[in-house]
């Protein structure tokens, strides 16, 4: 056995590993330091010693920006861009007789639609919105105004603009705003510690009124669905909004807008249809 013991104690000695001094032992602090003999491979495997890396871990490489970067508007703050339109509607009623969502008559210019696309559709405090929509009524027809983010600091910027856009008196307009878009809006404000313009402002969410006069009569009371079957629009082309999380972050990652820019087109296709099945539901009542 004490043979054994030291040959294993050589071996250790051998490959630089050290050796418990027995108790007693004069311990020489500044003892010569000699140089160690090369330990052959298998004896490394003998006493479980790793060799050390030899060759440096490369950092992954960048990935590059696609040639397509381009996001529509005009960049009001860094990363935050914004778009307008003006769309002809004839015919609009300067009041609303708003009886369907239990309400009084509104006028048209206190309308205002919004929408959202955020980056993801659980919601919580880690769901932001990265583009906000909203049209309301002006000059005879319908504005159409977005703001989109193209940068996660862009948000406190987009969200002071939008509050610009909400006077008092204002009435909300949208479609099951109440239980997503809202609430949503409104964590995002206090995290941003900047005061929710959306407090105490009248909000008509036009999901409970399609639900009482057209629920088991199609399939859902989607906005999609309503609007095949109220509005007859079809959408050519559309991403479902399901994707819109997916189109930003590829965005951010360097990769191309294209998909950026048809969640933009997928946002004013919903605040069109909003305006429209808000002033059906309205000629119905009356």
């Amino acid at each position: 056995m004490a043979d054994v013991l030291e040959k294993l104690r050589r071996l250790r000695h051998d490959a630089g590993v050290a050796t418990p001094a027995p108790p007693g032992a004069h311990q020489h602090a500044f003892a010569p330091a000699r140089p160690r003999p090369e330990v052959p491979e298998h004896i490394r495997r003998l006493l479980g010693i790793r060799a050390k890396a030899t060759t440096p871990r490369m950092a992954a490489a960048p990935r590059p920006l696609a040639a397509d970067r381009h996001v529509p508007g005009d960049e009001i703050a860094p990363g935050l861009f914004f778009t307008e339109e003006h769309i002809a509607w004839p015919d609009t009623p300067p009041v609303l007789d708003a009886a369907f969502a239990k309400l009084g008559p509104i006028q048209r210019e206190r309308l205002l639609h919004f929408d959202t696309e955020t980056t993801g559709l659980a919601g919580g405090t880690g769901t932001r919105a990265f583009m906000v929509g909203a049209a309301d009524w002006r000059d005879g027809g319908l504005r159409l105004r977005q703001l989109t983010t193209t940068t996660m600091a862009a948000e406190a910027d987009m969200l002071r603009t939008f509050a610009n856009w909400l006077p008092p008196g204002t009435v909300l307009v949208s479609y099951n705003g109440k239980c997503y878009d809202a609430p949503l809006l409104n964590t995002r404000y206090r995290l941003a510690r900047q005061p929710s313009p959306l407090t105490g402002l009248l909000h008509l969410d036009l999901l409970h009124p399609a639900r009482r006069r057209w629920k088991g009569r199609w399939e859902n009371c989607r906005l999609g669905t309503l609007e095949r079957r109220v509005l007859d629009i079809v959408r050519n082309d559309d991403l479902p909004g399901s994707e819109a999380p997916r189109a930003w972050l590829d965005y951010l990652r360097g990769g191309p807008a294209r998909d950026l820019r048809r969640v933009a087109e997928h946002n004013a296709q919903d605040l069109r249809s909003l305006a429209g099945l808000c002033l059906h539901l309205a000629r119905l009542e009356a």
